[in-house]
């Protein structure tokens, strides 16, 4: 398993709160850990199998996807071979393979592209306190968890430290440009809306996602990890109940936990208890088999 950092003969492009990224040139190789963050926040324990879910989750979607927007994936590396053009067979560690991808150098657009599909988080925290959902008037009279009446976007920051900080219409057309503003806007809630119609099929809400963009010769593609349990909530379509938390595939019982814990979400981050892990360790891989029809296929190292 790949618990907390990973340590490659390759220039390190960045190391990210669960990623770890070197550079190839004009690819890059980006690693999924096992690490866990929540509230922004790196925890000091580690989830098994959680990069390998990751990776090959985000590899799916971003197939399924393709045919609505491009992305970055050259290649998801599962075996040794996939990185000969960069290190020698003997210098390529077992576990990388299945949890890592090469991918497409882009220029990284600084806005977290968030859909909100369903009244729930800091969302719904929210709404009870004020009546609006990332600052934007919605109807009154909402229970948590309640479908919205059609998908919100509500892009945020992307901060490289600290909390990501919620950007209004004018806000991101300032940042990024009106043209390409709604560009944002059009493919994320193109991708949410194919992406929880498809999911649905298969047991699982998707209640609110986060999409990352970028440019490659001046193509919008997006990059980063896709339709994932962390940059997601999944929850259990048969369990499904308006007015209440709902049983999650995601990283929820984690935040459900530190959240009851008392922690006041600054660093550092309390441990975990073994039960939590290992809950969520099974929930990230019973959404991999929910959304592919496949069991995960792990490999030791």
């Amino acid at each position: 398993m790949v618990l907390f950092g990973t340590d490659l003969p390759l220039p390190l492009f960045c190391r990210g709160k669960v990623r770890d990224t070197y550079d190839l040139g004009d690819k890059l190789l980006i690693v999924a850990t096992d690490r866990i963050s929540a509230f922004d926040v790196v925890l000091p324990c580690a989830i098994p199998t959680k990069g390998l879910v990751l990776n090959q989750i985000s590899a799916f979607w971003f197939e399924k996807t393709s045919h609505l927007i491009p992305n970055h994936l050259i290649k998801v590396v599962n075996e040794v071979s996939g990185l000969s053009q960069c290190l020698s067979p003997d210098a390529v560690p077992d576990y990388i393979l299945g949890r890592s991808m090469i991918v497409k150098k882009a220029q990284r657009i600084p806005v977290e592209c968030v859909v909100r599909g369903y009244l729930s988080g800091s969302a719904w925290a929210e709404y009870k306190e004020k009546g609006t959902i990332s600052g934007r008037s919605v109807p009154k009279g909402l229970k948590e968890s309640e479908e919205l009446p059609m998908p919100l976007f509500a892009p945020t920051t992307k901060a490289e430290t600290g909390h990501d900080q919620p950007l209004t219409k004018r806000d991101l057309e300032e940042l990024v440009g009106k043209t390409l503003a709604q560009r944002l806007e059009q493919a994320s809630l193109t991708i949410y809306n194919y992406a929880r119609s498809y999911a649905q099929k298969r047991g699982i809400i998707i209640a609110d996602t986060k999409f990352e963009f970028g440019t490659v010769d001046n193509q919008l593609i997006l990059i980063d990890e896709l339709l994932t349990p962390d940059s997601s909530r999944f929850w259990d379509a048969s369990q499904y109940t308006v007015g209440q938390s709902q049983p999650s595939f995601d990283k929820q019982p984690v935040r459900d936990w530190l959240t009851a814990s008392g922690w006041n979400k600054e660093p550092p981050a309390p441990e975990l208890p073994p039960e939590i892990v290992k809950e969520t360790s099974e929930r990230y891989q019973e959404a991999y088999r929910r959304l592919t029809g496949k069991e995960l296929k792990l490999v030791s190292g």
